[in-house]
């Protein structure tokens, strides 16, 4: 059986994500570990920066885990101080989980600008074209990812971008 060029870049491009892959979650890992967290107890604290004050269904519907893992996940970040459990004023029933951007930002910021600054100097080295094909490519890969994750599922979740 032969194999065409294209074959062979799509072969290289998927081993290429997955190691992209691995070093995502190996570097996460390593931020939470310097901070007391686990690596996805830091990928779920994003989660919250980015969609805003929410209910642990609400992040349990986002994550897939289940309410009482959820809560868990909760408690780790508010034994850091990174979020707080406050009620909500409209419904005092409801208890919403806010981040403290305070300490956020003093506990992972030097890091989060030191990654922001490389990543820069990282874009610094493509042409606008390049970068419009890489935004292209990551756009789409997201999306080809949550329609699977909301597929086995079985419900629409969307991950919100930052800015």
């Amino acid at each position: 059986m032969t194999i065409n060029i294209y074959e062979e870049k799509v072969k290289s491009i998927s081993e290429l994500g997955r190691l992209f892959s691995d070093a995502t979650i190996l570097m996460h890992e390593s931020i939470a570990s310097n901070v007391g967290l686990s690596g996805t107890d830091h990928k779920y604290l994003g989660l919250i920066l980015r969609n805003g004050s929410m209910t642990a269904g609400k992040l349990s519907t986002l994550t897939g885990l289940t309410t009482g893992a959820i809560t868990g996940v909760i408690d780790r970040l508010e034994k850091k101080k990174l979020v707080k459990r406050e009620f909500e004023a409209a419904d005092r029933r409801k208890i919403m989980i806010v981040p403290d951007h305070d300490m956020i930002k003093q506990v992972l910021g030097g890091t989060s600008a030191e990654l922001q600054r490389r990543i820069i100097a990282l874009f610094n080295k493509f042409s606008e074209n390049e970068i419009g094909i890489i935004e292209k490519y990551l756009l789409t890969t997201i999306e080809t990812m949550n329609n699977l994750t909301n597929d086995l599922r079985g419900q629409d979740i969307k991950i919100k971008k930052n800015g």
